[in-house]
């Protein structure tokens, strides 16, 4: 099977890092010797279990260790990533000592070599300095035993890996029969029915109009929008890394602890508090992109709910390199119906685009079923012109899928698109070819996909036996910090 894993490894390590963190706080997130915990709480994996305590404890120290906040740690998107990292430990865990995966004593010497800050504490003679390697231990809360235990463990789950990238799988052959369909090109006719061809047809009445808007009111709203003030920390070129990281936490902080008010960060930082009003679902009207609110994330919590009904501070959102941004809303304009009045140009141009579209829609179906009578016909039809799946011109999506899948046997052929909101397009299928020379890069980087694909594909179904050999169990549901979940 894995041949793809085998020849393409760094493809397997970019989806090992979706699921396998480094196990020790020196080197990564985890401990393992949470193995031994008797508490039931969030998943039990051969009977042992993963508890909140021990989610929180490994978010905090992940986001501390890639220089986030407490605020970050806390949410439940990040925790619950955390917790699908421990789960896949586990169950890697599980498979190791199914396995009985040994490790030899050069192997795990060679492997310690390795890493950087092991070789720092090699002196020039030659000489490792003991004193420091047990006081760096100690620093992260480990001792020796602990610390072997770690790199025997890594170089386990290693082992495991590299014995699934050994198993075979006949890639080559397939990523060749899907390039050549890719390549195979068919030459094809258009015909259009486009609605606006026929909207000089259309002539809706008022009472048409007005039952229109009435029934669909929801098309004609004002957009909800928002008043909100904000205050924004910007690094000083000239400032101390270490100084405006301590600001950032500060930020972070006063204004997740005291979400009733920007005033007092603001205060204590000497910022000032800007207001911008009618700010939209689509960002504040008239600002550049890199302004701060105009960052998707910003947006998306100024319009929940935290943020509309409780009237509490947005968490410190990271906009870009030395810039923070918390904001709150100051006042919320829910969305309106606009009055009938106000919108009747646009409610006629949509009554009449749909009848349009309605007429365009059957005249293309009295078309088609003519076509299909008589096939050979071409009256009415563009130029030919050449489509491949790899150069596909303007053909997307049903119409190249409908085009591709013709049978050879039954051209010329016809097909029918319906576009909604403009048409109806027909086309007209009569040949099919080869293109007489290929694409080197072309063929390489579909390979690649492919290999991409399979390896992922083969991983996730090893997982997959794992979880179920190691009796994989929810016993409850991650829960938001604020619903009593967690420390």
């Amino acid at each position: 099977m894995f041949d793809t894993i085998r020849k393409h490894q760094k493809i397997l390590q970019l989806v090992l890092m979706l699921f396998i963190v480094p196990s020790f706080v020196l080197f990564g997130i985890s401990s393992y010797s949470g193995f031994l915990d008797k508490e039931t709480d969030l998943v039990k994996v051969n009977g042992k279990p993963i508890t909140a305590q021990e989610v929180d404890n490994t978010a905090k120290r992940q986001a501390e260790r890639v220089g986030g906040n407490s605020q970050i740690a806390q949410t439940l998107q990040f925790r619950q990533a955390i917790l699908n990292e421990l789960l896949q430990q586990r169950i890697l865990g599980f498979a190791v000592v199914d396995l009985r995966f040994q490790v030899g004593k050069e192997a795990l010497i060679k492997s310690l070599q390795n890493i950087p800050q092991i070789r720092a504490l090699y002196r020039q003679d030659g000489s490792f300095d003991d004193a420091r390697f047990k006081q760096l231990l100690a620093n992260n809360g480990l001792n020796e035993e602990q610390f072997y235990a770690s790199q025997a463990f890594d170089l386990k789950i290693t082992q495991l890996i590299n014995s699934v990238a050994r198993t075979e799988i006949g890639s080559p052959k397939i990523s060749e029969i899907v390039s050549t369909l890719y390549e195979t090109e068919r030459q094809i006719q258009a015909l259009s029915f486009s609605a606006k061809d026929y909207l000089g047809k259309v002539n809706p009445s008022q009472d048409e109009l007005e039952t229109f808007y009435k029934a669909n009111a929801k098309l004609f709203e004002s957009p909800d929008y928002v008043d909100v003030e904000y205050i924004v920390l910007k690094a000083d070129p000239k400032e101390d890394a270490k100084v405006f990281s301590e600001k950032a936490d500060q930020f972070a902080n006063l204004t997740y602890d005291q979400s009733d008010s920007l005033k007092p960060a603001a205060d204590k930082l000497r910022l000032s508090v800007q207001t911008q009003k009618g700010m939209t679902r689509s960002g504040p009207p008239g600002v550049s992109r890199d302004h701060p609110l105009a960052n998707p994330k910003v947006i998306q919590s100024l319009f929940g709910d935290d943020a509309v009904k409780n009237r509490r501070n947005i968490e410190a959102v990271q906009t870009s390199p030395g810039v923070f941004v918390s904001a709150r809303v100051i006042t919320f304009h829910p969305a309106q119906v606009l009055p009938y009045k106000e919108v009747s140009a646009e409610v006629k141009r949509q009554v009449s685009q749909r009848a349009a579209e309605k007429l365009a829609v059957a005249a293309a179906a009295e078309r088609f079923a003519s076509l299909e009578k008589d096939p050979k016909n071409n009256s009415g039809f563009g130029g030919p012109f050449w489509v491949s799946r790899n150069k596909p011109a303007n053909l997307v999506g049903p119409a190249l899928d409908d085009v591709m899948s013709i049978n050879p046997s039954k051209f010329p052929a016809v097909i029918s698109v319906n576009n909604p909101g403009v048409g109806v397009t027909i086309y007209r299928v009569d040949q099919v070819r080869q293109p007489s020379g290929t694409d080197a890069k072309v063929h390489k980087a579909q390979a690649q996909q492919i290999q991409a694909l399979a390896a992922q594909s083969e991983f996730a179904g090893f997982m997959a036996y794992w979880r179920d050999a190691a009796n994989v169990k929810v016993i409850n549901p991650l829960k938001p910090i604020s619903s009593g979940a967690g420390s």
